[in-house]
């Protein structure tokens, strides 16, 4: 059993070293590329313009839309929501038989304070775009 816990761990570890290791390896391919000259590096003043779609940048080099970002980060923290509910659907079975209502009060609470948190969203209008 021991043994079980410390490969499960062992397999985390080599992921995230591979996670680590992949990204950096590409980013020194690149340097690497350059500095042997097989990559070229030739900036120009039109690839350094900011790019919108293919038409020419409308205002100055980089605007901050706060509102995108406000939109993004609630649709980041309700979409976690899922990642939270759905293992407890899944063993909901499992959970009401060891538990009993204590489960189903405890997703609820959870479900509340989502909505509260939702409500507070519409009301200071972060969810409207215009």
């Amino acid at each position: 059993m021991v043994e079980d816990y410390f490969r499960q761990y062992g397999l985390i570890t080599l992921f995230a070293g591979i996670a680590v290791l992949v990204p950096i390896g590409m980013l020194m391919t690149s340097y690497m590329a350059t500095k042997i000259k097989v990559r070229p590096r030739r900036p120009s003043p039109v690839k350094l313009e900011t790019y919108e779609c293919g038409f020419g940048p409308i205002g100055g080099k980089w605007s901050f839309n706060s509102r995108y970002y406000t939109f993004a980060l609630l649709f980041v923290i309700f979409d976690v929501e899922t990642v939270f509910l759905y293992p407890w659907a899944v063993k909901f079975g499992v959970l009401s038989a060891r538990f009993g209502i204590f489960a189903l009060v405890e997703v609820a609470v959870f479900g509340i304070i989502l909505a509260i948190g939702w409500g507070y969203a519409w009301r200071k209008k972060a969810l409207e775009w215009t």
